[in-house]
This record gives structure tokens, sequence and C-alpha cells, in this order.
């Protein structure tokens, strides 16, 4: 047999390469502990939180395009639709009229069939055999005659005539009416964008002498704030010379001792002219003051006797609390000997055990190749 070297097939492959990028990807995804969070894909919410909000944006910009296209088409609509009430109002009107004018029931063509005076109109040849104008063998009347034949035939081919006529003179009138329509419809429409032409226009100029009083409010505003601030500022300066001039000549910069005096209480000053104390005020405070660290020195010396006595109780405190702390420290390191030897009575009890255990019981210990079969794919 022959070997034939079969090229494999270019999309199997990409398909397969695929596969396995993909498989490669997931895996670097599932096994990168540092950027992997169990069960939830945090950059995949975080596309899809950042998706829903600016599709809401999108959505809500749309639905106010949307609402403003609609306001614009109901208005539309509310003009076409009284428009269109006001049209069939007049043609119902009008059919009414031709109704009521050409289309009478003595002019229709069956109205000779359906006259309820035909038998008070029909007068006949003869009034039958009982006529006293005729005798017993004169009969004029006999059953299946037509006296008037000539006379109804006559009468229905002029009746035809007029109801053609009739039908084409409708014909042309109703082409009239419809050309007449037709032309004031054209007209409204015409008279309709006129209208909303002339009310651009005026809604523009009315925006701009709007926009022009806006600015010119604005203009007037800011020269009336201009001045008033011009006013303030003038104002603000006079207030501050006089009160300037006031300082300058007032007790205060004076240093006048009269004005500290309170006038209701002697004994008192007032603290807003009060310029100090006299020489005889400072030396009584200075004794005040001598007196005071005396008594200070007394309380510092009684003071520091009662330290001292507390010192001593406690070094007193401190030592007790050293002996028993030294006790302590000695019934310590006797229980941490007994139990230093329980505890190496205990590993040795327990490396027996374990000795046994990996000696005589578990013999068969698994090794590195065992544990790296597990959790190599990601599936």
């Amino acid at each position: 047999m022959y070997e034939v070297d079969l090229s494999a097939d270019p999309k199997e492959l990409a398909a397969i390469e695929a596969r396995k990028s993909r498989e490669k990807e997931r895996q670097s995804r599932f096994f990168n502990v540092r950027n992997r969070v169990m069960g939830v894909d945090v950059e995949a919410l975080n596309s899809q939180v950042v998706e829903r909000k600016l599709r809401e944006v999108t959505e809500q910009s749309r639905d106010a395009a949307y609402g403003t296209n609609h306001m614009q088409y109901d208005l539309v609509a509310q003009m076409l639709e009284k428009e269109q009430a006001e049209r069939t109002r007049w043609l119902a009107k009008k059919i009414q009229e031709f109704r009521e004018q050409k289309q009478q029931l003595k002019n229709r063509r069956e109205f000779d069939l359906r006259d309820p005076e035909g038998l008070r109109k029909e007068f006949p040849a003869c009034l039958g055999d009982s006529d006293r104008h005729c005798g017993p063998a004169s009969l004029q009347c006999f059953s299946g005659e037509d006296l008037d034949r000539a006379t109804c035939l006559k009468m229905q081919q002029d009746q035809f005539r007029y109801s053609l006529e009739r039908q084409l003179q409708e014909q042309q009138r109703a082409r009239v009416d419809e050309k007449c329509a037709d032309m004031l419809n054209d007209q409204l429409h015409l008279g309709m964008d006129m209208r909303a032409t002339y009310l651009a226009k005026l809604e523009e100029s009315c925006r701009m002498a709007m926009m022009s009083a806006v600015a010119n409010v604005n203009k007037a505003q800011v020269a009336e704030l201009a001045e008033w601030q011009r006013r303030e500022h003038q104002r603000e300066q006079e207030a501050n010379l006089v009160d300037i001039q006031n300082q300058i000549t007032s007790d205060l910069l004076t240093e006048n001792p009269q004005v500290a005096q309170n006038p209701l209480a002697p004994h008192r000053v007032l603290p807003y002219c009060w310029k100090g104390m006299t020489p005889e005020q400072r030396a009584a405070i200075r004794k005040v003051q001598e007196v005071q660290r005396y008594e200070k020195e007394a309380q510092c010396q009684a003071e520091q006797a009662l330290d001292a006595q507390w010192e001593s109780q406690t070094m007193l405190s401190t030592q007790a609390a050293m002996e028993l702390e030294q006790q302590e420290r000695e019934l310590c390191a006797e229980f941490r000997r007994g139990l230093g030897s329980f505890n190496q009575q205990l590993a040795k009890e327990q490396k027996a055990q374990q000795n046994y255990l990996n000696s005589i019981i578990y013999t068969n210990q698994p090794t590195t190749q065992y544990h790296l079969q597990f959790n190599t794919s990601s599936r």
C-alpha cells in the first residue's frame, strides 16, 4: 500500500488552536490565586455595571427625544384632526343641502311606482261595465288591455332622459365640488403653512425683543449697582472720617482719668474707658500677693510631709509585693520542672506510637507524583 501524506484541514486546526488558547486562558484565570475570586468574576460584573449605566443614560436621552418628538407630533395631529373635522362637517353640510335641494322624493325615477297619490291621480278611459253612459252591449275595458300604453312609454322615455341628464349634471357637479374641495384643501394647507411661518417669525421677533429687553434690563441693573456701590463707598469714607475725628477728639485717646469712673457706682470703673490702676491700687495688690505667697509655701511644706509619709508606705508595700513575687516564681519554677518531665514522658510515648504507625501500619507513603496528578485542568 502507498503511504499518502494527507494534510490536515485548516479549519479544524484553527478550531483546535482556538480551543487550546481558550483552555489556557481559562486555566490562567482559575489557577491564578491572586486574581481569582471563587464564584464571582469581578471584572465582568464591573463591565456589566458600566454597560447597564451607559444603557440607562442612552435610554433616558432617547426617551427624552421621543417625548419631545411625541409632543410635536401630537400638536400636528391635533391640527390635522381639527382640519379633518372641519372639512368633514363642511362636506356633510353640503351633502345635506344637495339632498334637500336636488334629491327630493318627487324627482326620483321610481316615484310613479311608489306615489301615495297615484290611485287618486289615475282616471281610466272607462269607469267599467256599470257605467251609466254605456249600455249592456257597449263594453269599453277588457282584461289585459292597456289604453294608455303609448302615453306611458313616452312618459317613461322622458323620465329616463331626464334622469340621465340629471345623472350627468350630478357627475359634473360632483367633479366641480371635488375640484373646489381640493382647491379649498390646498388653500387651507397653504394658509396653515403661512400661519406657521408667520408664527415662527413672530416667535423669533418676540425672542429677539425679549433678549434685547433682558440685555437692557441687565445693563440698567449693572449701572444701578455701580452707582449704589459708589454711593456706599462715599458714605463709608465719610463715616470713617467722622469716626476718626471723633476718636481724636474723644476722652479715650486724651486719657482723661475721670472718664473711667462709673457715675452710678463710684467703686466701679467703665472697662471701655479704663486706662489702668493707680500706684496705691498696685501696692495693695502686691501686698495681697505676698500674703498669698506665704500661705502657698506653708501649704507646699505640708504637702511635702504628706508625700514623704506616702512614699515610706509605698516602699513597705513594694517590699512585701517583691517577697510575694519571689515565692510565686519559686512555685512556678517547681511547676514547670514537673510539667517538663511529664511532657518528656508524653513525647516519648507519642514518638513510639508514631514509629509503630510508620514502620508497621502505614508502609505505602504517597509520593509527589501522586499529588501532582490533581488540579491540572479547568474543567
